[in-house]
């Protein structure tokens, strides 16, 4: 297996929410990913074809486009991408993701989350 330090899972976060954004990026940090944070659908869609992701974690309620656009969005531009839904929604409204990830999360729901989406991941 590639040393993840060599090869990082790139994970894209779109997240509105400041304390949320910092949250998630330092779980995945301390997971070994290499994240960007975005606060909007339309910055994440100017990202993600720059960065192609591994992953994104999409917030569902989001200024402007909304996560569920901005799902099928992803999903045609970037269709390797695996995609993590977060939401403080009820968890029966997400769209079909390949994670879900019910706010408030926990440091192990994330790491589940990495094992379950991205099969690369390797917990450092």
């Amino acid at each position: 297996m590639t040393n993840p330090s060599e090869n990082p899972v790139r994970v894209l976060v779109v997240e509105d929410s400041e304390d949320q954004r910092d949250l998630l990026r330092a779980y995945l940090e301390k997971a070994g990913c290499e994240v960007l944070t975005v606060k909007n659908a339309e910055e994440a869609i100017l990202s993600y074809q720059d960065s192609e992701p591994d992953l994104a974690i999409i917030d569902l309620v989001l200024p402007g486009m909304d996560g569920w656009a901005l799902i099928e969005q992803l999903r045609a531009d970037a269709p390797n991408c695996a995609i993590a839904v977060t939401s403080v929604l009820d968890a029966r409204k997400y769209p079909a993701a390949q994670a879900i990830l019910p706010k408030p999360f926990t440091r192990a729901q994330i790491l589940q989350m990495l094992r379950d989406s991205v099969p690369r991941w390797s917990a450092p």
